[in-house]
């Protein structure tokens, strides 16, 4: 593999800091999202985020609010996602995560927690980012775990939509892979690594990249299934970059398989790499 460097695109303003007599800390959150409406807090149904901060309001006391690096939508998963808040608390940086999960749902999980470095900003500090989305690839759906994989009745060929993944790598404007409603300033990223591979009946696209478009990762998994059953030809992906057309594209695959792994910053580069194949 090229080597990888992971830079944040973002620098946290100078006038972002805690305020007097309060410090940073950062959390590592696992969720299931099947019963969220996302990450952010919404109108409409209970968010992680909302979780997360009446949680923590009970614990310190405080009105706490949480920044996350990341906004999953409805019913997406994470298996590590960044997040900081700050406080006033006396209880020691690492005894946060305990004293949480003993308050949090048990589909919510705080898996890390520590004091921030200076001037750490979990969103405008992420490098990177590793989604994985799974299929799960069978005649008849699973009853264990078919909250976690999109169910694929048909057969897929793993090899061949690894291959039009590759068109991915590399710096690209993906508009065309952006969902309507995505309200980002641009939709040129950077896709590091991609990698298709199976485990018996599941199928495993794993996606590393400096930062994703609203919909880019289902859009994407969506494209490679139809290419993965035969129902759209190869070279889709590569035409779609070409051209900004998302009628190339395949259909937004379900929320419910995709996961986002890890939120990355800079030095994370081994632990990026640790998720695909050498």
């Amino acid at each position: 593999m090229d080597k990888l460097e992971l830079r944040a695109k973002h620098r946290p303003s100078p006038a972002d800091h805690p305020p007097e007599g309060m410090r940073r800390y950062y959390l590592i959150v696992e969720y299931d999202g099947t019963k969220y409406c996302g990450w952010q807090r919404q109108q409409n149904g209970p968010s992680v985020q909302q979780t997360l901060e009446e949680a923590l309001s009970r614990l310190t006391g405080e009105c706490v609010a949480v920044t996350g690096s990341s906004r999953t939508d409805a019913g997406v998963h994470a298996m590590g996602l960044c997040a900081h808040f700050d406080s006033a608390t006396r209880i020691p940086a690492e005894k946060i995560a305990f004293a949480l999960n003993t308050m949090l749902p048990e589909d919510v999980r705080i898996r890390e927690s520590g004091s921030a470095p200076e001037g750490f900003h979990a969103r405008y500090g992420a490098a990177g980012k590793v989604y994985r989305y799974r299929f799960y690839n069978s005649r008849h759906d699973c009853a264990v775990g078919r909250q976690y994989a999109a169910h694929v009745p048909l057969m897929l060929d793993e090899k061949r939509m690894h291959e039009e993944a590759q068109a991915l790598i590399g710096t690209h404007d993906f508009a065309a892979f952006a969902a309507s409603g995505s309200v980002a300033k641009s939709t040129v990223r950077t896709i590091y690594r991609v990698q298709v591979r199976r485990t018996g009946d599941e199928v495993e696209l794993m996606i590393l990249g400096d930062g994703f478009l609203y919909n880019m990762v289902r859009i994407i998994a969506g494209t490679l299934m139809e290419v993965g059953t035969g129902k759209r030809e190869p070279g889709a992906i590569a035409s779609a970059i070409e051209t900004g057309d998302r009628l190339k594209l395949g259909q937004t695959a379900p929320a419910k398989g995709l996961a986002l792994m890890r939120v990355l910053y800079g030095g994370d580069e081994e632990i990026a790499l640790s998720y695909f194949d050498s």
